[in-house]
């Protein structure tokens, strides 16, 4: 007698079967997924509220320590960037990925095979005076005249007849899921190799833009503010503000350009945005009564070192124009009676402040005095370069599509069994959406009362 040798599965196929399954119910859960949209609308968040691509030293002045410490240890400085914005993505589309071929597409497009009519909510029966085969190419037909996909199938000697309306638009989500799929590429494309930030440009000085390489000289700074009269008083509106710049990109050629707001440049692909304004002062550094030193143009919050002694001054703010009466700041942003707001801070402590101005020398002590000499315009310069931003917008776009069908657009399926009865037929009939019963339960009855009427008209 000859053995026989029975093959056995390997002793980790129940397990990988095991986590397999987890996997799927899991991944596959509503709940879960729309847990990870939550987590990605906060980060997401998080990169708007929180300045983005600053030296450590912005987040320390801007926030308390234990905040500025952990937007640094949890890279929310450059969130966009951070594995945890890449890894919620990346867990998003595997989820839709579960969600989609686990329970969208069996759900949205089942198989066409046979089901208990009477167990579905909305089901009939009409009992026909007619040849079974005649009462089938009725039905057929009645449904073919109502833009019904109508297809016949075998099973088992019994002919089924599966009548769909508007069963394109059953893929309604599944567009929606492509479209989200693309916006999260165009994503990855912006954290792989886009960039973004900031950047001042002093009236006649040029700065080269990091990673684009671009250079821009602001040749000058122009803008306007009009007073408006209203029932509360003056209001003093910004018009419009314009920087005209010379800029040259990686072919080194200098073009002339103007920014003004809501109308950037392109250099390379690179988008450069009007975004703000100021005035940074250059001051004179005097001992007893001699110019020891010019200082480099000081922005608000810079400070200038008093040499020599532990003493240093803050520049505060520049202040258009000084009331000369009150000797306090106008409401008038125009420049009219220039001054800058000064702190004098000694062993970091602040020792008092000051409005001076242009021009006006102030004593610090010790023979050394400060003097407010020159006011300079700078234009803030906001700089974008994203590679996927076309992806994005198709994605929307796309997204927009699929919700539209899926809210829109009601597709549905007939289930429709013709059995012989006597010297007669009996037409069974159950009907199915992707949205529930309730919704096409007046359609249904219409539609069976309607066929009703035509099978026994003989039509």
């Amino acid at each position: 007698m000859v053995g026989r040798t029975v093959a056995r599965e390997p002793p980790m196929t129940d397990a990988v079967r095991n986590l397999y399954a987890d996997f799927i119910r899991t991944f596959g859960n509503i709940l879960f997924a729309v847990s990870l949209f939550v987590v990605w609308g906060i980060l997401t968040l998080i990169g708007v509220i929180v300045d983005q691509g600053k030296a450590p030293s912005a987040y320390y002045a801007a926030y308390a320590a234990p905040v500025a410490r952990a937007i640094l240890r949890l890279d929310f400085n450059n969130v966009y960037h951070s594995w945890w914005y890449v890894g919620i993505i990346a867990l998003i589309l595997t989820s839709l990925a579960v969600c989609t071929f686990k329970r969208v597409i069996p759900a949205r497009l089942p198989a066409l095979r046979p089901v208990k009519i009477d167990a579905i909510p909305l089901h009939a029966t009409i009992e026909v005076a007619a040849p079974i085969e005649r009462v089938r190419e009725s039905v057929e037909r009645f449904f073919a005249q109502r833009g019904f996909l109508v297809r016949n199938r075998d099973f088992g000697g019994v002919e089924w007849s599966f009548a769909d309306k508007q069963n394109w638009a059953r893929r309604g989500v599944l567009v929606a899921h492509l479209g989200f799929v693309i916006i999260a590429a165009g994503t990855t494309l912006y954290w792989a190799f886009g960039f973004s930030g900031v950047t001042a440009i002093l009236t006649g000085q040029t700065v080269t833009i990091p990673r684009s390489g671009a250079t821009i000289h602001l040749d000058r700074f122009r803008y306007r503010i009009d007073p408006i009269a209203t029932k509360t008083g003056i209001v003093y509106q910004p018009i419009d503000y314009v920087s005209h710049v010379t800029a040259s990109g990686k072919d080194g050629v200098a073009h002339p350009y103007v920014i003004r707001v809501n109308h950037p440049i392109n250099i390379d692909g690179t988008n450069y945005y009007q975004s703000s304004y100021g005035f940074a002062v250059r001051f004179t550094l005097l001992h007893n009564g001699r110019v020891a030193s010019l200082s480099q143009p000081l922005y608000a919050g810079d400070t200038l070192k008093i040499p020599g002694t532990s003493r240093s001054i803050e520049f505060l703010r520049f202040v258009p124009t000084m009331d000369p009466q009150t000797k306090m700041p106008s409401p008038d942003p125009r420049i009219g009676n220039p001054a800058v707001a000064l702190s004098l801070v000694q062993n970091g402590t602040n020792e008092g402040a000051a409005l001076v101005l242009m021009h006006r020398t102030v004593d610090v002590g010790d023979g050394w005095s400060v003097r407010p000499e020159r006011y300079l315009m700078f234009t803030g310069i906001q700089y974008r370069y994203d590679p996927g931003v076309g992806l994005v917008g198709i994605g929307a776009f796309i997204l927009l599509v699929g919700l539209i069908i899926s809210f829109y657009f009601l597709p549905a399926r007939f289930y429709v069994r013709v059995d012989p009865h006597g010297e007669g037929a009996t037409v069974g009939l159950a009907a199915t959406t992707v949205k529930g019963y309730d919704i096409f339960a007046e359609e249904f009855g219409s539609l069976v009362e309607r066929l009703r009427t035509s099978l026994q008209s003989g039509g």
